[in-house]
């Protein structure tokens, strides 16, 4: 069958799909900001938990916004920026791991206000390049021996739904930070997990932005000290469709495109700029484990998560596909992770055990796909997480009498929990990203070291949960709840809920 190139070029791009797709709908501005900017910048003390101990810790943080927006218009925050001076007494660590540089990836939790509202977003992915160890004691000044990593990056946009004065406010910070030895070797360990938070008794504001209504894009900003406008009514889910400017955009990508297809008549991706439409949101999942061998479940979560939505969507009308990149990371307490959760199983059928497994996650982000067929009334869509994790063991029991496993009792590499969700966009059914629902999948746990403080429990461990290449004896099931979308914190899911998992 010949496919009309100039045809299929001028079908419509379609994104009342994916979930996550239904949210972006409003978030690309609807007018273009001719408004001033400022520079703005808060320094802040934060408390971080270092194997020296508890550390204070100066923090700036600053960035370029506007002065001023509509409601609903897309704000993008510039040269966003990260400056964090470590104390000597939390380098000390390093110095002990003959590292010669220091990196860092930072996460930033902003919480956007306006009126009674607010939703957290995430500034992750924060890069601060290698810089020299000083050598203790080294320069003249109080901070000898001190350094200062400055981590930037590009963040997600936010939009207010009020009108009022709108606030972007740090709060939890956390650093992953790597050393690297004089030849560029990571060090053993190669890095450290920091979760900090803000002292008490600071005004966190980074900056100020007056939101304006519609009704009124010519009232000035509201002073320091006058009262708020009352905002609007809790909004509902947001409309099918996009603002025109955006559909502007998208029929530009779509003409760029046409010539490329005389050669390609079958196939006419357009992947969407991330600027657009990517934003952050958060959400809980709950959920139960099957572990075959012990004869019972565990309980997972509820886990909190922090979402970076659209980071990358490629639509092909001519395959009549949506494809939509996502990302999350697990939180609880700063750190990537779940909750712990305490179970009691029966080892090898008999033998009533009790312990406390912790699921870390390890290497990048999750990765959220969500393959979209756009030719069918009802949108259907599949949607697959991906993670990596490592399993933590702890406070175990065996037949009532403690059993001590030590402080790094482990899978002895981190191991892929791949869940799926099944839904479609008309009328809402079944796992949205957005909305939510149910994902299921399977897991091979890989065999355990570091077990038994004054025994090796290794291969206990490893016999007792361990299955590799035994698919059917780890199954997942895990109901997420309907994201809170930072860019719209006055929405029906803000804050976000905690679901009641399903077995």
């Amino acid at each position: 069958m010949t496919v009309d190139a100039r045809a299929a070029a001028r079908r419509p791009i379609h994104w009342a799909v994916g979930g996550a797709l239904v949210v972006a709908t409003a978030l690309v501005p609807s007018a273009e900001s001719a408004a001033a900017e400022q520079k703005s910048e808060v320094s802040l003390r934060y408390t971080c938990p270092f194997p020296s101990g508890p550390e204070e810790v100066d923090v700036v943080v600053s960035a370029v916004l506007p002065t001023s927006a509509r409601t609903g218009e897309e704000i993008r925050p510039a040269e966003v920026a990260v400056e964090v001076t470590l104390p000597p007494t939390a380098l000390a660590r390093f110095a002990g791991l003959d590292a010669a540089t220091l990196s860092a990836v930072a996460r930033l939790t902003v919480r956007n206000t306006v009126g009674d509202k607010s939703a957290d977003a995430s500034w992750q992915d924060l890069t601060a390049p290698p810089a020299d160890l000083p050598a203790p004691g080294e320069g003249d000044s109080q901070d000898s021996g001190a350094l200062t990593l400055t981590a930037t990056g590009d963040v997600p946009t936010v939009a207010f739904g009020s009108p009022g004065r709108a606030t972007l406010a740090p709060d939890a910070l956390a650093l992953a930070l790597t050393s690297l030895t004089e030849s560029g070797e990571p060090t053993t360990p190669p890095g450290l997990d920091v979760a900090c938070t803000p002292a008490p008794g600071q005004e966190p504001e980074l900056a100020a932005i007056a939101i304006r209504g519609d009704q009124d894009p010519t009232a000035p900003a509201p002073r320091p000290g006058e009262s708020d406008p009352v905002p609007d009514p809790t909004p509902t889910r947001p409309a099918e469709g996009l603002p025109p400017t955006a559909r502007e955009k998208i029929d530009a990508l779509t003409e760029k495109r046409r010539g490329a297809l005389e050669d390609d008549p079958g196939s006419c991706p357009i992947e969407i700029p991330p600027e657009w439409v990517m934003t952050t949101a958060e959400t809980y999942a709950a959920g139960y484990a099957n572990a075959a061998k012990l004869d019972g479940a565990a309980a997972l979560g509820p886990a909190f998560m922090k979402v970076v939505l659209n980071k990358r969507y490629i639509n092909d009308s001519c395959a009549s596909t949506v494809d939509v990149s996502s990302e999350v990371n697990f939180d609880y307490q700063g750190k990537r992770q779940l909750p712990p959760t305490k179970a009691t199983f029966l080892s090898y059928g008999f033998m009533p055990t009790t312990a406390t497994m912790t699921l870390e996650q390890v290497g990048p982000p999750a990765a959220i796909h969500t393959h979209t067929v756009t030719n069918t009334p009802t949108y259907p869509e599949e949607t697959t997480v991906t993670a990596q994790l490592v399993m933590r063991l702890s406070d175990v029991e065996v037949n009532g009498v403690p059993l001590d496993v030590g402080p790094d009792c482990r899978t002895e590499r981190p191991f892929e929990q791949v869940l799926k969700g099944y839904g479609q966009s008309y009328p809402p059914a079944g796992y949205l990203v957005a909305y939510g629902g149910t994902l299921t999948g399977y897991a091979h746990i890989p065999p355990f070291e570091g077990c038994g403080a004054t025994e090796d429990l290794d291969p206990i461990f490893t016999s007792a949960i361990s299955s590799p290449g035994k698919k059917a004896d780890n199954y997942t099931k895990m109901t997420q709840a309907p994201l809170c979308v930072a860019t719209n914190p006055e929405g029906p899911d803000c804050p976000p809920r905690v679901p009641d998992p399903e077995r």
